[in-house]
């Protein structure tokens, strides 16, 4: 989806304005502002251009006189309008300018990136020179190393001060040709009509490809490229030229056709977001949970403080006796799985004659801040469990547990089977990690100063006052995962083009998070996310017992999602060795949610499976998934043909929902889930 389909125009920036209707020229900058950016721009490339010479290439001098002309179309009346007069953003200072910060110690000075002042020399991943100056803030720490091999470094510059030097040699052509850009930041017509926007883009995008190939040529540990990679990642996107009004041709035009109210609209766009704390991507006025999100039918039958439970209508003359109960994350709210009728699981679920549970968890706040992770097992979990087996009248039910919830719900069932107590006929994993040896993109956050950072101000160690893991921090966290797309794009949109984002119901889940207890979170990510414990016999207890997942034996069926950067599929499969019951895996196409959420009725993406032994998978991923057969569409019916197996024989419903003990409390979805930040 493009960001024009995403967004709709503020008001006067359509194709046909008012300024057009109007004889106002289109706009053109004049002949002089382009001379001052081309002579700049030239003046940066010197360092490609000797290090090309030094290299083999015959680097030719290019008359740069009446080329401007060229690069700039005359404005439609013959009277160009200079954007770039006076205040001109290609002067001095600028991001070619000789004096601009990356001059001298130019990251790409003589083809190197790192020269002189190398993040990424041995012996620090600042170099010896210290960018703080004075006292080095990091001496007595033990800092990781990293280098590049001097062979792969000079081969990589060759071929950047090889690229450097042909796209320089185009743009100074007698008559220049756009390059192609393939990035589809630069897509619209109007980089590519004006060659000064088309190789402002064009010279972006070959330093930001080869700062990413420099982060692959690094020597160093896995950990550690990868949080280079992610520091690279997000400095090469904030630094796009389509992110600054002064290069960004489509936010000039809107800012003329608009008379300046896509500007004025953009501040205040950009100042209502910083009330909130997070960049708006979508139309949050539209969406109300209860309303158009969230609507299937049913009722709230317990609370507590850390969750409500939801008992949903069935759909169907005949239920399987043995209910669903399903524990989403606790980190987002639960709709995801019911965000509408044509996309919902929950109801899916209550079509496929399955009687359905939710837990809906609390929206953290002071009242709950001290809350631990024994208490979401214990008061949490473990109570939903007890509490749908006490209103169905049925001493085993069926569990499915998604993402974080899914972590949750193991941990509950094997501190049951340490009790003795097997309330579980089947449980569901969906993109659910219980070993978290590779934990993917999320694994640059995680390090034992952070989590000593959440332990002593959230989690209140050492006597300290517990406090709160705020969702907008996940929020803007798993947003920056994907910067291009979930930031920058908004950015663009919102603030220098003035629109309002486009409704889009899974955008609204995505920033309708949910806060955790500091002390609940902290525990999580030590045991979890730092010191892998979850997955040894024995190293955690939990509710007063010892934790083996080993003990679980019931019947699971664990899905991963091919593409997912949170969960990686293969470590979902990890969970594998790790259980001792009837297993089946099931890869799903595409990511975190949209491989999960994936109906039936859609028809669409494909999954693979393995029709064999269930209780013989393969201890590694890739030895399944040589043998494993890709199938079209939605996985969603082969889960509910195994769940249907263990869900008992068919009975005719309740006629109301709860029980005696547990009587309606409020209609679906309930107060919990409609709590925001």
């Amino acid at each position: 989806m493009t960001a024009s389909q995403r967004s709709k125009t503020a008001p006067g920036t359509g194709a046909s304005t008012d300024g057009a209707t109007r004889g106002n020229p289109p706009f053109a900058p004049d002949a002089a502002g382009m001379q001052q950016y081309l002579d700049a721009w030239t003046n940066a490339w010197k360092s490609a251009l000797n290090a090309a010479q030094q290299t083999g290439g015959a680097a030719q001098q290019a008359p740069l006189a009446g080329l401007a002309a060229n690069w700039w179309p005359p404005a439609g009346n013959g009277a160009p309008v200079n954007p770039f007069a006076a205040g001109n953003p290609f002067a001095a200072g600028n991001p070619f300018a000789a004096s601009n910060p990356f001059a001298a110690g130019n990251p790409f000075a003589a083809g190197n990136p790192f020269a002189a002042g190398n993040p990424f020399a041995a012996g620090s991943p600042f170099g010896a020179a210290n960018p703080f100056g004075g006292a080095n803030p990091f001496e007595g720490f033990k800092l990781p190393t990293a280098s590049i091999e001097p062979t792969r470094l000079q081969h990589l510059q060759a071929e950047y001060s090889r690229d450097a030097l042909d796209l320089l040699r185009q743009a100074t052509d007698t008559t220049p040709k756009a390059p192609e850009l393939k990035d589809r930041r630069f897509s619209s017509d109007a980089w590519k009509a004006t060659p000064a926007y088309a190789f402002t883009a064009a010279w972006y995008l070959l330093n930001a490809r080869y700062l990413h190939e420099l982060v692959d040529a690094l020597d160093t540990d896995a950990k550690t490229r990868e949080r280079i990679r992610f520091a690279v990642q997000q400095w090469t996107a904030a630094a796009s030229p389509s992110n600054f009004l002064a290069l960004n041709p489509d936010a000039q035009s809107a800012l003329l056709e608009t008379h300046g109210e896509s500007l004025r609209q953009g501040v205040m766009n950009l100042i209502g977001d910083m009330s909130r704390g997070k960049i708006s991507q979508t139309d949050e006025s539209r969406f109300v949970v209860g309303r158009n999100l969230a609507t299937t039918e049913g009722s709230v039958v317990f609370e507590n403080a850390l969750f409500q439970l939801i008992q949903y209508k069935p759909r169907t003359a005949t239920v399987r006796e043995r209910p669903l109960l399903i524990v989403p994350p606790c980190i987002n709210k639960y709709y995801i799985l019911d965000l509408q009728p044509e996309n919902s699981l929950v109801a899916y679920a209550l079509e496929q004659g399955q009687q359905v549970f939710l837990v809906s968890w609390h929206n953290g706040d002071a009242s709950i801040a001290d809350r631990s992770w024994d208490d979401y097992i214990e008061e949490g979990v473990l109570t939903a469990i007890e509490t749908t087996r006490s209103i169905s009248e049925r001493e085993q039910i069926n569990t499915l547990g998604f993402c974080v919830g899914g972590t949750l719900l193991a941990t509950a069932l094997a501190v049951a089977a340490a009790r003795g107590e097997h309330p579980a006929a089947s449980m569901t994993l969906l993109t659910a990690m219980l070993d978290f040896g590779d934990t993917g993109v999320l694994d640059v956050f995680v390090d034992e100063a952070h989590v000593q950072m959440r332990e002593q101000t959230i989690g209140g160690k050492n006597g300290g006052t517990p406090g709160l893991m705020r969702g907008v921090e996940f929020a803007n966290t798993f947003s920056f995962l994907r910067p291009n797309d979930l930031v920058w794009n908004y950015v663009v949109d919102n603030y220098l083009k003035g629109r309002t984002p486009a409704p889009f119901d899974l955008l609204f889940w995505n920033s309708d998070s949910t806060s955790l207890p500091g002390p609940m979170y902290a525990w999580y990510l030590r045991n979890t996310y730092l010191e892998n414990k979850l997955r040894e016999p024995g190293a955690l207890t939990v509710c007063g017992e010892e934790v083996d997942l080993s003990r679980i034996d019931v019947p699971t069926f664990i899905y991963g999602s091919r593409e997912d950067h949170i969960v990686p599929w293969r470590t979902a499969y990890a969970s594998v060795p790790l259980l001792s019951g009837p297993l089946k895996f099931v890869l799903g196409a595409s990511g975190h949610i949209a491989g999960v959420i994936n109906p039936a009725s859609k028809n669409k993406r494909s999954f693979w499976s393995v029709e064999a032994d269930a209780k013989h998978l393969p201890e590694e991923a890739d030895d399944w998934f040589a043998v494993a057969e890709e199938k079209p569409g939605s996985w969603w019916p082969t889960w509910a043909e195994w769940l249907d197996q263990y869900g008992g024989k068919k009975v005719k419903p309740r006629a109301q929902a709860g029980s005696a003990e547990f009587p309606e409390i409020e209609p679906a979805p309930g107060r919990y889930v409609q709590q925001r930040d």
